[in-house]
C-alpha cells in the first residue's frame, strides 16, 4: 500500500491521463483543502462540537485568497450553531495545518459555512409531492 504524502497533494491532485493537469489551479487547491480538512476532522480535531461534521465542498477564489469550506452536521439548528462555534475555535489550527502541508505561497483565509443544500432539496421534494397530489386530485 502506498503511503500518502501531503506535500505532494497539489502535484498529484487533478492529474488526468498521461499526467496532464485537469482543471484550474483553484479547483485543485479546493480539492486538496477539502481532503486535508476532512483528514483533520477524522484524526486531529478533538472538539466535541465537531463530532458528526463532514466537509461537503470547498470553494477557493481564483486568486487563492479565500477558501469557503461548506460543512454538514447531524442534528438540528442547535448542532449547526455549535459546529459553527467549533469551527471558529479550530480555524487557526486548520489554517496553520493547511499552510504546512500544501506548500502554498499564501494560505487562503478560511470561512466555514453551513451547507443547507440538503434542506433545500427536501423543501423542493415536498413541493413536488404537493404538486403531484394536486394533479392526482384534479383527475
Amino acid at each position: 500500500m502506498a503511503i500518502w504524502n501531503p506535500k505532494q497533494t497539489l502535484d498529484d491532485i487533478g492529474l488526468g491521463e498521461k499526467g496532464a493537469r485537469s482543471g484550474k489551479r483553484s479547483d485543485r487547491v479546493s480539492r486538496a483543502i477539502q481532503q486535508e480538512v476532512s483528514m483533520l476532522l477524522v484524526g486531529k480535531i478533538s472538539d466535541p462540537r465537531l463530532i458528526g461534521v463532514s466537509v461537503s465542498r470547498v470553494e477557493v477564489t481564483s486568486d487563492l485568497a479565500e477558501a469557503k469550506i461548506y460543512y454538514t452536521v447531524l442534528g438540528g439548528p442547535k448542532a449547526v450553531t455549535e459546529a459553527g462555534r467549533g469551527w471558529k475555535r479550530a480555524s487557526g489550527f486548520v489554517r496553520s495545518h493547511i499552510a504546512r502541508t500544501l506548500n502554498l505561497r499564501f494560505t487562503p483565509a478560511l470561512k466555514f459555512l453551513y451547507d443547507n443544500t440538503v434542506e433545500k432539496v427536501a423543501e423542493l421534494e415536498e413541493i413536488f409531492q404537493e404538486i403531484d397530489r394536486e394533479r392526482k386530485e384534479k383527475l
